[in-house]
């Protein structure tokens, strides 16, 4: 399968030694740029789909066909490795079963499935859980809807921070049970948290943004961590740099003056300009 290397490139991360962060991606341009600046694996996130897509908030508003779009465009602009946030798999375990077609279809690296209970309930402003065997039938659901089986399935429990770590560790023990290929916790606060995890887990740990005690890479490395987000800040900038030129032009700023924009060089680069050009002139009979 055309994809199949990309997926056999995370798979490599889960099972060697060391802590990776991946590059927050979301689009064509943001995706060549972490590729370009070498990162090992880029992160979908859900929330980031949702300001790319729709320019809304985390409120799981976007649709599986949109997130999958998306994803799409970014495997046919870039050979990056991505792993999606495929949030409670928009639905139920049936529902999470064709999640998994339409993301390895979109050539996504992997992805995860977790166990809040999304959308939000009416009245309730807490996150909550799925219940437990909800949980591990959308696990089972993810496994069994996979057709290349080098596809990264993961385990998601953000129980940590809305019951307990003994409920996270309940949950990721269910998880592990089931045949995922990894662990993904977000919620965990110290330490101690980690630790209790990794003695009563056997798989790769991923961490989805933690305190600052928990930032030591080769002290998570210790700890069977092997990737560790570091939130999403590129779209942040991007929207900020974007709100920045807007806001110059519009008060009167000659554009020749605008500050902050990319070189023709980067422009050229994230373009894929070169290869344009030799293709326009094999294939069209241009000049080089």
């Amino acid at each position: 399968m055309a994809f199949r290397s990309r997926r056999e490139k995370l798979r490599s991360i889960l099972s060697g030694t060391a802590c990776v962060h991946p590059g927050s991606v979301y689009d064509a341009i943001s995706i060549r740029i972490a590729e370009d600046l070498g990162f090992p694996l880029g992160m979908f996130g859900g929330s980031v789909a949702s300001l790319a897509v729709l320019g809304d908030p985390d409120v799981t508003l976007i649709t599986l066909t949109e997130l999958a779009e998306q994803m799409r465009r970014m495997s046919r602009a870039a050979a990056l490795p991505v792993l999606v946030d495929a949030d409670h798999g928009y639905g139920n375990a049936l529902n999470v079963r064709r999640t998994v077609q339409e993301l390895e279809t979109a050539g996504a690296a992997g992805l995860t499935i977790e166990d809040t209970l999304l959308p939000a309930a009416f009245g309730e402003a807490k996150a909550q859980l799925i219940s437990l065997e909800e949980g591990v039938g959308k696990m089972k659901a993810a496994l069994d809807g996979r057709g290349d089986p080098t596809l990264v399935i993961m385990g998601r429990t953000g129980a940590a921070s809305i019951t307990s770590i003994e409920d996270a560790i309940r949950r990721a023990r269910a998880y592990e049970a089931t045949g995922v290929d990894a662990l993904f916790f977000t919620g965990i606060k110290s330490r101690a948290e980690l630790e209790s995890i990794v003695s009563a887990t056997r798989l790769p740990i991923v961490l989805g943004g933690a305190p600052d005690e928990l930032n030591a890479i080769d002290y998570l490395a210790s700890q069977r961590v092997r990737i560790a987000l570091q939130g999403h800040a590129p779209i942040a900038a991007a929207t900020q740099a974007v709100y920045d030129v807007q806001k110059a032009l519009r008060e009167g700023t000659a554009p020749k003056a605008l500050k902050g924009l990319p070189s023709a060089e980067l422009t050229n680069r994230v373009t894929r300009e070169a290869e344009v050009k030799a293709r326009s002139a094999d294939l069209l009979g241009l000049k080089k």
